[in-house]
């Protein structure tokens, strides 16, 4: 049943940590034990089956105990407190990194031997960040979204190239971005809805750096959309602008950063394929885009653009 207003998630469960898939929905407790719910194909849900659908959550098979957690599309990836990557779920494309074409609906290792301090599962392809500021991609690669400089498919981790050091990073649907720690925004990949920000829509197979000179503190990548907080805690977005995803006002499509509409000083945001979302330092949430099912909780199923 779809929910126009915010319902509880069942099971008593109490979480540190959620995030949300295409399909499904994961989250850690504070001992850092995994639970997800929802759609299960390919093992999405990591629960040893492939059931289509779990409607309250089911523990992630293994006992693994993480610290980060991450659901893409159809995969999720969590992170040990080794800073070992775990994934399960899709893995048509070397998604999961563990060297094989081979769907898990339980965890295994990514190889390579990298220790990570951050994971994120895009749609077929998955990042990680390492301490001393090394991005690696692995998976898909139609349209450079690994970064490596090739359209390659990559069954196991390989390097960002351009040499940039990375505080932060995000995995999309077809591109990436990525945070230096000065505050530039870096994206590479897909561009034909200007969501790498360059300004320009061609495709980049290595970092390109995001216009405007805004100074970022976070960035989300969804679909064929960026959006980034800056350090003072104004909104941006970029790219693709189908039914007011980027909270400017209007549907046009915008090739560089353009503020959210409101002055709404927003301490997070996150975003979903066609619909974005930010937090207030009081916890009060706000979301702008597409109302399908009533996804933006305003009660309404009308889309918003701002």
């Amino acid at each position: 049943t779809s929910r126009h207003v915010p319902v509880a998630v069942q099971g008593g469960l109490v979480f540190s940590w959620l995030t949300a898939g295409l399909y499904h929905t994961c989250g850690l407790t504070s001992e850092g034990a995994a639970y997800c719910w929802g759609w299960n194909g390919f093992g999405a849900l990591g629960a040893g089956t492939t059931t289509l659908e779990r409607l309250p959550p089911v523990a992630v098979e293994g006992g693994e105990r993480f610290t980060a957690i991450s659901a893409g599309a159809w995969h999720t990836c969590g992170l040990t407190p080794a800073g070992a990557a775990r994934c399960w779920g899709f893995n048509s494309f070397g998604t999961l990194g563990d060297g094989t074409t081979t769907d898990r609906p339980t965890p295994v290792v990514v190889q390579g031997g990298i220790t990570f301090t951050s994971v994120s599962a895009g749609t077929a392809h998955t990042c990680g960040l390492t301490g001393t500021g090394a991005s690696y991609c692995w998976g898909r690669n139609i349209v450079g979204e690994l970064g490596d400089g090739t359209t390659t498919l990559r069954l196991t981790p390989v390097e960002v190239q351009g040499g940039l050091s990375f505080t932060a990073l995000t995995a999309g649907w077809y591109h990436t971005c990525a945070l230096t720690g000065t505050g530039a925004a870096y994206c590479w990949g897909y561009n034909s809805y200007g969501e790498l920000g360059d300004g320009t829509t061609t495709d980049h197979l290595t970092p390109e750096v995001v216009g405007g000179g805004v100074v970022f503190a976070a960035l989300t990548v969804p679909v064929w959309h960026a959006c980034g907080l800056s350090n003072t805690g104004a909104a941006h977005c970029w790219g693709w602008n189908g039914y007011g995803a980027l909270g400017d006002g209007t549907m046009t499509q915008r090739l560089t950063p353009e503020p959210v509409h409101g002055g709404i000083v927003f301490t997070r945001l996150t975003t979903g394929p066609s619909h974005s979302c930010g937090v207030t330092s009081e916890g009060a949430a706000y979301c702008w885009g597409n109302n399908h099912a009533g996804k933006l909780g305003d009660g309404t199923t009308t889309d918003r653009l701002s």
